[in-house]
């Protein structure tokens, strides 16, 4: 009889302890959940297409200079509907499969700007790690069949059970924990230039961005790249989308340290490919009423809010392709 108590206890223990442990992760994953959802802000507009934004008329892709440097107030306000789809380090492969989720609520003809940067043709990730880290988000806003390189168990991980992958973001359940982001601006001097400290600052700031989109990379033209560019591009051919590739505002501090072999290089593959799909190309990278006005810029090659107002002015007037949508 005793012997058959033990074993009896043993077995409520082995159902117990597991049962336990599952509760307790379940509990905490439900206050996580709201910690890890607040990562990926950067998506969460996504949830107005369908809703409050519809048959979009004007939108942009791109990595973080489409998601810094197109700005829809002003055309918003005029009646027009606009939407941003891009995010940092956002790549073609993902621009698409964006569009493969969410372009049924785009306008036929809609005007789609695809920006081309010095990185496009390459990684802006610097690792392996950082480039997984950030595709993650996208398990967040795709449905599996969109997601590139779909792995169920990332899945589970990332939007079923984020708690299992919290790692160090476990501690911020506990409210003595807080973290806090401080971003670098141009800030002004009060006769609207920029101090000395500031520019130096400014310059700093540029040779690490080169330095992060440049160096240590084997190549920096790399064919799938390329593939998945014109793979968007005929994504918005096939479904009556207007596409239009354009580089946005870079300051004179980041574009003296690329080098004239690098732009040759650059150029002739964007005007490549403009040219053999027959899609305009326009090119404000060193446009002189940004690149030597460094109030208009973030830090060395992201415009702030009041340069991608001016930024959006200036294509309405010069792109033939977003003038025709605003009737002009």
């Amino acid at each position: 009889m005793e012997k058959r108590n033990t074993v009896l206890i043993f077995i409520i223990k082995c159902i117990a302890i597991p049962a336990a442990a599952i509760s307790i992760l379940f509990l905490l994953n439900l206050p996580y959940r709201e910690i890890d959802d607040a990562k990926y802000m950067d998506m969460w507009n996504l949830r107005m297409l369908g809703n409050q934004i519809n048959e979009v008329e004007i939108a942009n892709v791109g990595s973080s200079h489409g998601a810094y440097d197109f700005i829809y107030d002003g055309l918003t306000e005029d009646g027009y509907s606009c939407f941003n789809f891009g995010s940092v380090s956002q790549t073609y492969q993902y621009d698409l499969a964006l569009l493969q989720e969410y372009g049924s609520h785009l306008d036929e003809g809609c005007v789609v700007f695809i920006p081309v940067s010095y990185f496009s043709f390459n990684n802006e990730t610097v690792n392996e790690t950082e480039a997984q880290a950030l595709s993650v988000k996208y398990y967040h806003c795709l449905s599996p069949k969109n997601i590139p390189d779909y792995d169920l168990y990332t899945d589970i991980v990332t939007t079923r059970l984020p708690i299992l992958s919290a790692g160090e973001d476990l501690f911020r359940l506990l409210p003595s924990f807080s973290l806090s982001l401080k971003a670098f601006a141009a800030e002004g001097s009060p006769d609207g230039g920029m101090d000395e400290a500031a520019v130096a600052e400014f310059a700093n700031r540029a040779a690490m961005r080169y330095d992060r989109h440049f160096n240590n990379k084997e190549n920096l033209f790399l064919p799938e790249r390329e593939e998945q560019l014109l793979s968007l591009i005929d994504y918005c051919k096939k479904h009556g989308l207007t596409p239009v590739l354009i580089t946005t505002p870079f300051s004179s501090y980041y574009n003296t340290q690329v080098s004239g072999e690098f732009l040759d290089r650059f150029y002739g593959t964007v005007n490549r490919i403009s040219s053999d799909t027959n899609v305009s190309y326009y090119d404000y990278s060193h446009d002189k009423r940004f690149q030597e006005n460094l109030t208009y810029f973030s830090d060395s090659d992201h415009l702030n809010a009041e340069g991608a107002a001016y930024f959006m002015e200036i294509i309405a007037e010069e792109v033939p392709e977003l003038r025709a949508v605003l009737g002009e």
